[in-house]
């Protein structure tokens, strides 16, 4: 019953929000949020305790076509949530800082879409998930068309909307495929697993191409990247904060629930060439960020590399993989926050965040420096930081596969030491400028925000046992993953 309070409770929430005018709008909605984490942290202690009943909801829904609403908890789907439950309210509040018209439907839609993702992410059911994958789509496709910036956001939206609605067809199409093979006819992940492994090579290397193909587009992969750094740029703040830090974490987090599990041979004979498009990716994505001159196309490129490692990591198939992978979503997630939080502070200030224009913020403002400088060192995987412990699970689980893959997904730890740390020379460093050398000081709220992010990448830099212990208890179980 748990289970789906997490995913009506905001969806409800967010539609009275949608519906009701209120000048309260943003504190109702970070007060949801809020209640919706403490929910998850409570499904976590009922988990751990093996209180399993109170973490499960499984009601018939289409009986004839063996659909059930069915929603569940255990360590893998317990991790995406806490990823969800704890960026949401950090996202809103970052929100504070500006204003938006309609409030009301603005944070409306960002609760919506926050419990279309936990449902995503707690479905047991394959249609179920791909109905909640899809859904999502619609809260964020508003937000960033009505309060997005540029002439060609209307455009841009639009082709981010269809782009991954037609990839996700590959999806429904694969699952279709392996409920065919069910008997009883079932979408009910269990019996999919089932149904899937007992299909040929041939076959399950089928049915991994259109799960890969509908995954790559939204995570999004290399070649299949092409609508991410455009929307990512007219977006607001908050909705760029949505796609990257939770919202791609579906597609990563479909590998490990569906792909790997369910069709482990065809990942195993048929997958090489989707492990040789995520790093490419890496190598790609990263070479072009290098070469920005604006700071948000640069993140946005950064997030195409790191995507790509955890895409590869996962489809390694082994433990280190797969945990490594999990970790490095909620690493990634809570460093997105950050990074993009980092850019909406220069633009409010510069109106600008052409990294050229910048220098010497550090003089300005050597409290902003220093925080955006551990950012920084979490996204280049710095020791002690949560980009470290999730990239060298990642990379063992790639050298256990292939060294060689290993080798080529370490070069993100490299380019994203080059672009990161030259953007952060660039910005904070040397003499202040004409247009830096009145950069205000942080606000309150800017402090809170920035301190919140700095100290979650350190504390799971430094303690990473609890998350890595709540993933491992489910890896462990899950069918297809070799050690």
């Amino acid at each position: 019953m748990l289970t789906i309070l997490l995913i009506i409770l905001p969806v409800l929430c967010g539609a009275a929000l949608v519906l009701l005018k209120t000048k309260t709008a943003r504190m109702f909605a970070l007060g949801t949020s809020l209640v919706q984490l403490l929910l998850t942290l409570a499904a976590v202690y009922l988990w751990k305790t093996g209180n399993n009943a109170l973490v499960v909801f499984d009601k018939g829904w289409l009986g004839s076509m063996g659909v059930h609403c069915a929603f569940s908890l255990d360590g893998i789907s317990l991790v995406m949530a806490l990823l969800s439950a704890i960026i949401t309210p950090l996202i809103i509040y970052a929100s504070f800082n500006k204003s938006y018209k309609n409030p009301h439907i603005f944070y409306g839609l960002i609760l919506m879409m926050s419990g279309a993702m936990m449902g995503a992410f707690t479905a047991t059911d394959g249609l179920v998930f791909y109905i909640f994958y899809e859904v999502a789509l619609i809260p964020i496709y508003f937000i960033s068309m009505i309060w997005g910036s540029g002439n060609n956001k209307v455009k841009v939206t639009l082709k981010f909307f269809l782009y991954t609605i037609f990839g996700s067809l590959f999806m429904l199409v694969a699952l279709l495929y392996v409920y065919q093979h069910t008997y009883p006819h079932s979408f009910q992940l269990s019996a999919l697993y089932e149904a899937g492994r007992s299909l040929s090579g041939l076959e399950q290397g089928l049915v991994f191409a259109g799960l890969f193909i509908a995954f790559a587009v939204k995570m999004p992969v290399f070649p299949f990247h092409t609508w991410q750094p455009s929307t990512y740029d007219v977006s607001p703040t908050p909705g760029t904060m949505l796609l990257a830090a939770i919202m791609l974490k579906m597609a990563t987090y479909g590998l490990v629930r569906l792909a790997v599990p369910m069709v482990p041979d065809g990942v195993t004979e048929y997958g090489t060439w989707a492990m040789v498009l995520s790093i490419a990716g890496i190598v790609y994505a990263s070479c072009v960020a290098i070469v920005q001159k604006r700071y948000k196309l640069l993140i946005a490129y950064s997030s195409i590399a790191h995507v790509g490692l955890i895409s590869a990591g996962i489809l390694a198939s082994n433990e280190q993989g797969i945990v490594g992978a999990l970790f490095e979503m909620v690493s990634h997630g809570i460093l997105a926050v950050g990074m993009f939080f980092i850019y909406d502070i220069v633009e409010t200030r510069l109106k600008s965040d052409e990294m050229a224009r910048m220098g010497g913020i550090r003089e300005a403002n050597p409290l902003f420096a220093s925080l955006f400088l551990v950012l920084v060192m979490g996204s280049i995987a710095l020791p002690f930081t949560s980009g470290f412990v999730g990239e060298f699970l990642l990379l063992q689980g790639l050298a256990i596969q292939n060294i060689y893959f290993a080798v080529f997904g370490g070069l993100t730890v490299i380019l994203s030491a080059v672009y990161l740390l030259r953007a952060f020379q660039t910005m904070m460093l040397g003499k202040s400028n004409i247009h830096t050398a009145g950069f205000s000081p942080l606000t309150t709220h800017e402090k809170t925000v920035l301190i919140i992010v700095v100290l979650l990448v350190i504390g799971l830099g430094l303690y990473p046992s609890p998350l890595l212990d709540l993933a491992n208890s489910s890896v462990q179980t899950l069918p297809g993953i070799s050690y």
